[in-house]
């Protein structure tokens, strides 16, 4: 089994329009947002403004989960939805896509042969969580939203605080064990290249 840990101070974080983004993890790692040369991007985003504009984004799919706020996602001549905390939409980066309201949300970008899925996990404090390591999974990658955990690895604890970045990878099939060290909100995607 493969593992890193990213910290706060490893990510970079750029000003758009509305408000900021933060790239999480991309790959394969050499490849540039810009040139849309990845197979799969994670990052969070803040929307300070009230309504706001998608960036296009042809050949990309994207799924987004609202972390903290609300807003309706609009995409132009395909339907609208209201999203909360931990709500979810998948859509194509092509699409006229807005949204009107303020958040923090999260964002898997795939490309190619590259899918993914995102879920919320709460992690009450002292509560242990057992997660699945499926092979079919080439990534698992957990952000630490809020809060702090401890996991074990290979007999070796690790704690994890918010803002963290976990990214698990050759893994086979095995459990992945998390221990609230407080009340915590992560973030998993699973991604097959």
């Amino acid at each position: 089994m493969n593992f890193e840990i990213s910290r706060t101070e490893d990510f970079n974080t750029i000003n758009w329009s509305g408000g900021t983004s933060t790239q999480l993890y991309i790959y394969p790692a050499k490849s540039d947002y810009q040139q849309r040369d990845f197979a799969f991007r994670l990052s969070t985003a803040t929307v300070e403004v009230e309504k706001s504009d998608f960036t296009s984004l042809p050949g990309v799919s994207r799924k987004i989960m609202i972390l903290d706020g609300a807003i309706e996602i609009i995409h132009k001549n395909r339907y609208s939805k209201k999203l909360g905390k931990f709500d979810t939409d998948s859509f194509e980066g092509v699409w006229k896509t807005s949204s009107i309201g303020k958040c923090i949300d999260f964002n898997l970008m795939t490309r190619g042969t590259a899918k993914g899925e995102i879920t919320a996990l709460s992690i009450e404090k002292k509560q242990i969580v057992n997660l699945p390591l499926e092979k079919e999974t080439d990534f698992l990658i957990g952000y630490i939203f809020s809060g702090e955990i401890s996991l074990t690895i290979n007999q070796k604890i690790h704690q994890l605080q918010q803002g963290n970045l976990l990214v698990i990878t050759q893994f086979g099939s095995a459990n992945l064990q998390l221990t609230g060290s407080r009340d915590s909100e992560v973030i998993l995607s699973k991604i097959t290249i």
